[in-house]
């Protein structure tokens, strides 16, 4: 499983979908840094592979950060996934 995490102005806390496909998440990431890098503003949607129910949309304006991570199902500990873990691994 892989988790495509948004960080996102004025939400204190990173907005997260999970993708079961390496190909799926690597295409999402990609079309979120599209989205990013473009003089127009628009809506950017995203669906859970694991939630299926769960579903996202934000500005791409709005958009101040992405992360792509592999979810291991083999390992419990460690690593907690977000930007805020990232910050503290050094």
């Amino acid at each position: 499983m892989f988790t495509i995490d948004l960080l996102v102005r004025y939400i204190p806390m990173p907005l997260s979908v999970e993708k079961k496909e390496e190909a799926e998440a690597q295409a999402l990431y990609n079309q979120i840094l599209e989205a990013i890098k473009g003089s127009q503003t628009q809506i950017i949607e995203l669906t859970c592979d694991q939630q299926t129910e769960k579903k996202i949309a934000v500005m791409s304006d709005q958009v101040a950060g992405v992360i792509i991570s592999q979810k291991d199902g083999t390992s419990t500990g460690g690593k907690v996934p977000g930007f805020f873990a990232a910050l503290n691994e050094k």
